[in-house]
């Protein structure tokens, strides 16, 4: 019975650990805000736990509720293998927006530096 004992407790105090590896794990290593009207958007760089990084795009749009407030979010994960992908394709779409369905419109003008938060660890 004892020895039953010592194996649970041994079990907690790991499963404790494994706690705290997760929240290290999903520590971030560099995040850049941009606040937009009633969004704001989260770029995020965390580590992997194999030691690799991924980038998270967050959506956050506060949402009033019968308690108050809370936040609806969205979130987009982008991993190395997929970087150039995306990048690829993200700059062909707003090239697309820019040049050809838009392309009065002077997206410079509407561009507020102090909306951008740099927070580099």
């Amino acid at each position: 019975m004892i020895f039953l004992f010592i194996f649970t407790c041994n079990w907690t105090i790991e499963s404790k650990f494994k706690i705290v590896e997760d929240r290290i794990d999903k520590a971030e290593i560099f995040s850049k805000r941009v606040k937009a009207g009633k969004r704001t958007y989260f770029f995020d760089i965390k580590p992997t736990r194999s030691g690799d990084y991924y980038v998270t795009l967050t959506e956050s749009k506060k949402k009033v509720t019968e308690d108050g407030f809370t936040y609806e979010k969205h979130k987009l994960f982008l991993y190395k293998e997929d970087v150039k992908k995306f990048t690829e394709a993200l700059e062909e779409t707003l090239s697309h927006l820019k040049n050809e369905l838009m392309p009065d419109y002077d997206f410079d003008a509407v561009y507020d530096k102090d909306l951008i938060e740099d927070k580099n660890f």
